[in-house]
């Protein structure tokens, strides 16, 4: 699996858009990433329609323990910052790994989804496969 940079988003706002210089787009790409990080600064969310929602979190400090030695320590208080995916997003996300194979309906909440797709069915929901011989996944 691939990943896209920073500069790769400069890029393609450069391609796609037309109209500006790549020194623009890479100032434009800029501006929108300092403009969240000061909003999150500032303990604001920040929702994208149709994309998901940035949240920063305050996590009070807490006990753990060194994985190596077993030795208890106290783990500082921190901000984490966390993303949950809008549901337009997931849709689409599934739906591009599944393109290829349709989807059928398997219970009230959940998409059977075939050809590497995520499966979100519980065991109980799950039919007996025809070329797994009918156990059911077992």
């Amino acid at each position: 699996m691939g990943r896209m940079t920073k500069a790769d988003m400069v890029q393609a706002l450069y391609s796609r858009l037309g109209g500006f210089s790549k020194k623009e787009s890479a100032d434009l790409v800029d501006l929108v990433f300092e403009t969240m990080k000061e909003t999150l600064g500032r303990g604001e969310k920040i929702k994208i329609s149709g994309f998901g929602n940035f949240v920063l979190r305050d996590k009070r400090p807490r006990q753990g323990r060194n994985p190596q030695t077993g030795t208890p320590i106290m783990i500082t208080e921190r901000r984490v910052l966390s993303f949950k995916a809008s549901q337009l997003l997931k849709h689409a996300l599934n739906d591009e790994a599944s393109m290829a194979a349709p989807r059928k309906w398997v219970g009230t909440e959940t998409w059977d989804k075939p050809a590497g797709g995520l499966d979100l069915r519980t065991a109980k929901d799950a039919e007996p496969s025809p070329a797994g011989g009918g156990s059911g996944g077992t």
